[in-house]
């Protein structure tokens, strides 16, 4: 079985079986995340997340990474290579590594990724279900102030609207194609 499949449960307080497997994830993403320290250049790089599938068969490793500039693939490739040696000592006999940057799929999560989409636009899912799409216009200490794109009357302003962090459920940027 695959316990990529059982993260959700983990994250939400697994029972019995399921605590164990949800304990032993925790500590190897954990571990995974310790070894990573020493290759993110005292904080040019920073994990935005680590997924790990354990299995008898064959586990995976994904981290993901970023920086305030983006990350490169050869700088995924180079980190991948120097950590994958120190995983020998903590995964199983087979598994597969994955290090690559977080998609535009993947959810703003820190700070420095919001800053990094200043003017862009962002869909924000508020934590009372509301959901607001806009400019991200800059980004403070403790929250983000967007331009909402909305319709307005005739010479009309938008303000711009602050949002603290501790409101967000979950901010995404919109790819346009324009």
């Amino acid at each position: 079985m695959n316990l990529l499949v059982l993260q959700p449960i983990c994250e939400k307080g697994g029972r019995n079986l399921l605590f164990f497997v949800c304990l032993v994830m925790k500590e190897t993403k954990e571990k995974i995340e310790a070894l990573l320290q020493q290759y993110l250049e005292e904080g040019k790089y920073f994990v935005v997340d680590i997924k790990v599938s354990l299995s008898k068969i064959h586990s995976k490793v994904v981290i993901l990474l970023d920086s305030d500039t983006g990350i490169s693939i050869d700088e995924c490739s180079d980190i991948s290579r120097k950590i994958g040696k120190d995983l020998d000592e903590i995964m199983p006999d087979k598994y597969t590594l994955e290090v690559s940057s977080p998609g535009v799929d993947i959810p703003l999560t820190f700070e420095r990724q919001y800053r990094k989409n200043v003017g862009r636009n962002l869909k924000v899912v508020l934590k009372n279900g509301e959901e607001r799409k806009g400019l991200l216009e800059s980004v403070e200490a403790e929250k983000i102030v967007i331009k909402e794109d909305k319709k307005v009357k005739k010479g009309e302003m938008i303000e711009p609207l602050s949002i603290l962090f501790e409101d967000i459920k979950q901010a995404q940027v919109i790819i346009s194609f324009k």
